[in-house]
């Protein structure tokens, strides 16, 4: 039995699924990011269970299958960008076309019916929460980031940032108040 959930983002989020699923009796065979499996039917009570833990914790089931494209589709912008390794020639559109095995125009529509941004504007403001992330580790440089996250040069990574923030990424690093937002709430 596959239940999708909403607002998993993170390795994290896939732990406490599986917690919830373990304390209530129905061991998930398998749990990725946006849903669980379980290799039998769960009973209503445990279900109400789990959705009660769900919702408690900051999740959420998802019946509706257009809810649950649009998760899968943020999952897969999430995890594509915390890879680090986006091209410079990357297209969106081919690689969710390609991953999910549907038209991108019905995708996209899909998307922005759901969320009330288009599928492109997620995939910047997951961009820019992810340059905001590596400017604070302080790990790579700006040109090392533009390069991992697909940018064709460091300034039009700096102009992104800056439409999206209000902040060059310079100016961002010297803020007290970072001003990041969970990946979920984006």
């Amino acid at each position: 039995m596959k239940i999708f959930i909403k607002n998993m983002v993170c390795n994290r989020c896939i732990s406490a699924v599986e917690d919830i699923f373990n304390k209530a009796g129905a061991a998930p065979r398998s749990v990725i990011l946006g849903e669980a499996e379980t290799a039998s039917e769960i009973s209503p009570e445990k279900m109400r269970i789990i959705e009660k833990e769900l919702v408690a914790t900051g999740f959420e089931r998802i019946m509706d299958s257009a809810y649950q494209l649009v998760e899968k589709i943020k999952n897969l912008i999430i995890m594509k960008i915390s890879g680090l390794d986006i091209s410079e020639d990357f297209l969106l559109s081919e690689f969710l076309s390609s991953k999910l095995h549907k038209d991108y125009s019905s995708l996209s529509k899909t998307f922005s019916q759901n969320e009330n941004i288009t599928l492109e504007q997620f995939f910047i403001l997951q961009k820019i929460e992810k340059v905001k992330e590596l400017l604070l580790y302080n790990e790579f440089t700006l040109t090392e980031i533009a390069g991992k996250l697909g940018y064709k040069s460091v300034q039009h990574l700096s102009t992104q940032f800056r439409n999206s923030t209000g902040f060059t990424p310079t100016e961002f690093k010297k803020l007290k108040d970072h001003h990041r937002k969970p990946l979920d709430n984006l």
